[in-house]
């Protein structure tokens, strides 16, 4: 369809089912190098129903794609509000860092027996992209109006640490939220330091066999049971005081998942099971929980580490979660493709995974392929301020195996994300690269000049995410909805 200066998305038509007549699609400005979408409200025989915008004729508006704007969109058009997706069988976090990704993860889910996780971000991402969580539930539910995706998403408030920030993404309809316990997990408490254990903790769990089925018995010495009470008895406290203040009262629909995995140490079996059972217990209900697994998840690359025991402890933990009748949810799930099948295999396909900076991976490659020029900028910048990015995230990064950019022919620009270490500068510097400004304090250096080239080129990075975010799910033994 062709208006007059402008061109319609065709999946976008929408008629209101309550106000007779009104009618919203979206469009975009012609010719398409003009930048930016919006909305047009055409309501000739009808109510508007509180969109504003501008009049382009009678009876039409045209909306610029606004939060007020937004909430409008959402009460007409339910779909594009998020869901609780975690009680599916499978479920896929997709962290759009830069808010233009979720037309090439709709192309991608539509096509999985998965249900994606559309608005995903921690305060950390928000804080070094510059955005808040109005604008991450905004672009995704633009971009679900656009494509006319009318399966359930969620919307995630992730790793979360406190109850101002959970109230927050709660009041604003997120329908996930992921608690971060890491603050509150002792990993001091050893053999030689560990508490006395009290009565009650050690009446439940010494000397007992703890039968979970499928061949799995579990049983916890005192010096075990002593170190691990140390190390999650503050963290199961902290997990019960959110879940009371927040869940308990039904006046929130949204699930809740516990993570314990940004921590320094991995998550054992036993471990798992007792911070599990003290907090259903306690009344927590969860649908989730992210343990920390043995080996190394680290950002934007694959597993590090011994596949044979890792193997061997997915298996324990899968059956706990089975026994308590919650899905594990694997964090830092990008790329962690040695390990997928494993996961997919132990689980019964029945997970949540959790990846974010790989999706900016993504978009960052597009630049590399279309203007190796700009690429090479912020590829140089990325290395200057390395030092101060990794203070936020763990990596074992070596600049030294990362070949010179300007010894590089462009058309080998694109094969730096093929490099571990390339992808973690990139991985972790995101914030400061998007928010570089010139010396004139005002204007940024790459955020404006990456964006126009994202929006010039938004088939390339959609098929980027669907070749990329598919791999995840083939290893995951995700089947096609059609299959």
């Amino acid at each position: 369809m062709q208006y007059s200066g402008f061109e319609v998305y065709e999946k976008s038509i929408n008629k209101s089912d309550s106000v007779e007549a009104l009618e919203v699609f979206m469009a975009k400005e012609m010719p398409p190098e003009k930048p930016g979408d919006f909305l047009v409200v055409n309501f000739r025989n009808g109510d508007n129903l509180g969109f504003t915008g501008e009049k382009i004729a009678d009876g039409l508006i045209k909306a610029p794609l606004s939060h007020e704007n937004a909430n409008v969109l959402r009460k007409v058009f339910p779909f594009t509000s998020p869901s609780r997706v975690l009680c599916k069988e499978r479920s896929f976090g997709l962290g759009d860092r830069l808010g233009i990704a979720t037309p090439g993860h709709i192309k991608l889910f539509e096509k999985y027996d998965a249900y994606p996780v559309f608005a995903q971000q921690s305060i950390r991402e928000l804080t070094l992209t510059g955005r808040c969580y109005e604008d991450v539930l905004d672009a995704a539910g633009f971009a679900v109006f656009r494509e006319g995706f009318k399966k359930e998403w969620g919307a995630d408030g992730d790793h979360l640490k406190t109850a101002e920030d959970i109230q927050y993404a709660l009041s604003l309809g997120f329908t996930m939220i992921t608690l971060d316990c890491s603050e509150h997990i002792r990993n001091d408490i050893n053999e030689t330091n560990a508490p006395s254990l009290l009565r009650e903790i050690a009446d439940k769990y010494l000397g007992k066999q703890f039968d979970i089925g499928e061949g799995v018995i579990l049983t916890f010495t005192e010096q075990e049971l002593a170190v691990i009470n140390g190390i999650y008895g503050k963290a199961i406290a902290f997990a019960s005081d959110m879940y009371r203040r927040f869940f308990t009262d039904g006046k929130y629909s949204a699930d809740f998942e516990i993570s314990i995995d940004e921590t320094l140490t991995p998550t054992t079996p036993l471990q798992h099971y007792f911070v599990a059972r003290e907090l259903i217990e306690a009344g927590v209900s969860f649908a989730t929980m992210a343990p920390r697994f043995c080996g190394e998840f680290q950002k934007g690359v694959d597993y590090s580490g011994g596949i044979e025991q890792f193997n061997k402890e997915i298996k324990v933990h899968a059956v706990i979660a089975r026994h308590f009748k919650y899905k594990l949810s694997i964090h830092s799930g990008s790329d962690k493709f040695s390990v997928f099948p494993a996961i997919g295999k132990e689980t019964r396909n029945i997970f949540h995974v959790k990846t974010a900076g790989t999706n900016w991976l993504e978009a960052v490659r597009v630049i590399a392929q279309v203007d190796p020029v700009l690429y090479r900028e912020v590829h140089k910048y990325a290395l200057s301020v390395f030092e101060e990015a990794r203070k936020y995230y763990h990596v074992t990064t070596d600049l030294g195996k990362i070949p010179d950019v300007d010894s590089l022919p462009d058309e080998e620009l694109p094969k730096l994300f093929e490099n571990n270490d390339s992808r973690q500068l990139i991985h972790i510097t995101y914030g400061l690269i998007l928010n570089r400004k010139n010396s004139d304090g005002g204007s940024f250096t790459f955020r404006d000049r990456l964006y126009n080239l994202w929006r010039r080129n938004e088939d390339l990075y959609n098929q980027a995410l669907i070749r990329h975010i598919g791999k995840h799910l083939d290893l995951l033994g995700v089947r096609g909805s059609g299959e």
